[in-house]
């Protein structure tokens, strides 16, 4: 099938486009979830400076993943990528104790944001393939606390591994249901 034909069952059968985006403090494992997602491996990567940009077609869904650096010079900047978002995937990186706090209050800044008011949100607790971290249901309690009102939105933890894989399925399976649901 020629990619015009492709393109108009597409829009003839419901594929929809959407666009997320995937946020994080710097070495959370953002582009290593992002890659292991689109290729199903594991891929060496640097630290990401400005943004990546994936599409990936996952269950009728057309995702356009924005990718975007976590540096402290960066996040100034992670506003300017909120426009016509339809959804958040923030990665935490369970294992680091220090960061943990600093991740919860950039999430919180984010989710003040008028224009991400409507926007499900996907948590994921990376690095579960490590010994020492947070396991999801501690995370989720301290964003319960520190953001009381996560409550009014659609939102979900889920624990993954960007280097082995675990949970990027059922994290996905979730997101896809709600976006579904919402358009």
């Amino acid at each position: 099938m020629g990619f015009c034909c492709a393109k108009l069952c597409d829009k003839l059968f419901g594929k929809k486009d959407t666009r997320i985006l995937m946020i994080g403090l710097a070495g959370s494992g953002k582009t290593t979830i992002c890659y292991k997602i689109k290729f199903g491996e594991t891929v060496k990567t640097i630290p990401t400076i400005g943004f990546n940009v994936e599409t990936l077609d996952y269950k009728g869904l057309n995702f356009t993943i924005w990718d975007v650096g976590g540096q402290d010079k960066i996040r100034v900047l992670w506003k300017h990528y909120y426009s016509e978002t339809d959804g958040i995937i923030f990665v935490i990186d369970s294992s680091d104790a220090e960061g943990l706090n600093d991740a919860v209050e950039e999430l919180k800044k984010m989710l003040a944001e008028e224009e991400l008011n409507k926007c499900p949100l996907l948590v994921l607790a990376n690095k579960l393939d490590l010994k020492r971290r947070f396991t999801p249901d501690e995370i989720k309690s301290k964003i319960e606390y520190e953001i009381p009102n996560i409550q009014e939105r659609t939102w979900k933890v889920q624990g993954t591994s960007g280097f082995t894989g675990e949970g990027l399925k059922e994290g996905l399976d979730w997101f896809a249901f709600v976006l579904l649901k919402k358009k």
